[in-house]
């Protein structure tokens, strides 16, 4: 039985730490910058990405990766004879499935790649990347680990708040909180990733509201089901991010914590500020 290799792509946030340890192969999206072409989180990070969204004219847009990108990480796994389970980004939101999709079809009909759309994005897929991975470092076979990422799937999610839905809303991402366009400044839009697609949760009066009423929806979300692990992602909001991920892993007595930035390409479309927390729970 071949090993298997897991590739995801540039908007699940592991850290690199993880993706070192399990060897995940990491494929990124594309920030397109006025006339550049930037590779997601290696030509530009998150850092340089915020500072320079606030005095930028020309706002950037995103691209998925070319299948030329996902035939050359194929092939290198291929040839040190792995089995290659791809788990990305949900294909509501990007076009990135179709191009790893390309990629395979260039391949033998008998090659053992698999992909999975994880209808999600953030570290609520790289949830699912991750349990596959520790799966196949433990020896399980390309069926298992896609049936362990399957599995991630079902009990994982991200739900997060915003300062302004006007990223979303230029970037065509904003889905059902369309409905919360127009609203006053003041009030903060919650979101969630749902079937694949950004939709509205509710609208509260503060900030402050927003991130503990962000807590109180993954706690719904888990009900009573363990172990739980959770991310929290943000958009140059790190001390926010902190206090939501250490007063949840508190409440839920989460096994696991992860702290994730918001890379630029997602970042393109949900702004700065935004804050969000991720988990998974029951495996």
């Amino acid at each position: 039985m071949n090993k298997v290799a897991i590739v995801t792509d540039s908007t699940a946030y592991l850290p690199q730490d993880i993706v070192d340890q399990y060897q995940i192969s990491v494929v990124p999206l594309i920030l397109i910058w006025g006339d550049e072409e930037l590779v997601d989180g290696i030509e530009i990070t998150p850092e340089e990405f915020y500072n320079r969204l606030e005095t930028s004219e020309v706002m950037p847009s995103t691209s998925q990766p070319t299948p030329k990108t996902f035939i050359e990480t194929y092939t290198k796994l291929l040839d040190q004879g792995y089995d290659i389970l791809s788990v990305l980004i949900s294909s509501k939101l990007s076009g990135t499935i179709p191009s790893a999709i390309q990629a395979k079809e260039s391949f033998p009909k008998d090659t053992n790649i698999e992909i999975i759309d994880s209808y999600n994005t953030a570290m609520a897929l790289g949830f699912q990347a991750l349990m596959a991975a520790r799966a196949a470092n433990d020896g399980a076979s390309l069926a298992e680990c896609k049936e362990v990422a399957l599995k991630a799937r079902d009990n994982s999610g991200v739900i997060f708040a915003v300062d302004t839905l006007e990223f979303l809303h230029r970037g065509g991402r904003i889905g059902g909180a369309s409905r919360f366009l127009g609203t006053a400044l003041n009030l903060k839009p919650i979101l969630e990733v749902q079937e694949g697609k950004v939709e509205a949760v509710e609208r509260v009066r503060t900030r402050k509201k927003s991130i503990n009423r962000l807590i109180e929806l993954v706690g719904e979300r888990i009900g009573d089901k363990e172990p739980v692990r959770l991310a929290t992602l943000h958009a140059n909001s790190e001390a926010d991010a902190l206090t939501v991920l250490n007063t949840a892993a508190e409440r839920f007595n989460a096994v696991e914590t992860i702290v994730s930035t918001v890379s630029p390409v997602i970042g393109t479309h949900v702004g700065p500020g935004t804050v969000g927390l991720a988990y998974i729970a029951g495996m």
